[in-house]
C-alpha cells in the first residue's frame, strides 16, 4: 500500500499544477490518480505483478451548504491538510464573521506535511461565515468561508 504522506504529496502537486490525471508505475505498483474540476481525486491503486482488482479510494467530499448559502461566494482549500486560523496559538484570528477582505488577504493557514501554508481569499468580499474550526482536518475543495 502506497504510503499516505506520498499520497497527500501527490494530490497537492495535482492541484498546485492543475493535473487532472497522474499515472505512476514502478516494479512493486501501479498508482493512478484522476480528478475533475469539480471532483475530489479518485486515486487506484494495484500491485504492478498481480492481477488483483484495483482499489478506488475517494477522499470523503465535504457536505453542501445549506441552499440558502447558494448565493454566498466560498472559499475552499487547496489541499487536504489541517486547518488554523491564526499564525500562533497567543496571536488573534486571521479574520472574523463581518471582516471585509481582499484578494491578498491571508485567511488562515493549511498545514500538510509539517508544511505550513498561507491561504489568500483570491476574491474580494465580507466574511459570511466560517465552516471550520481550528484544528479542525480539510479536504481538497472543502468549503471553509462563506463570502458575501
Amino acid at each position: 500500500m502506497i504510503d499516505i504522506r506520498k499520497l497527500k504529496e501527490l494530490v497537492r502537486l495535482m492541484v498546485e499544477n492543475e493535473l487532472t490525471e497522474l499515472d505512476l508505475h514502478d516494479q512493486q505498483e501501479t498508482v493512478t490518480i484522476k480528478r475533475g474540476s469539480d471532483q475530489v481525486p479518485v486515486i487506484q491503486q494495484q500491485p504492478a505483478i498481480s492481477a488483483a482488482p484495483a482499489v478506488a479510494v475517494a477522499a470523503p467530499a465535504a457536505a453542501p451548504a445549506p441552499s440558502s448559502d447558494e448565493s454566498l461566494a466560498a472559499i475552499e482549500s487547496p489541499m487536504v491538510g489541517t486547518y488554523y486560523c491564526k499564525p500562533n496559538p497567543d496571536a488573534k484570528n486571521f479574520v472574523s464573521v463581518g471582516d471585509s477582505i481582499g484578494p491578498d488577504t491571508v485567511v488562515c493557514i493549511v498545514e500538510a506535511m509539517k508544511v505550513f501554508n498561507e491561504i489568500k481569499a483570491e476574491q474580494s468580499g465580507t466574511i459570511e461565515k466560517i465552516l471550520v474550526k481550528d484544528g479542525d482536518a480539510v479536504e481538497f475543495g472543502q468549503k471553509m468561508f462563506l463570502l458575501k
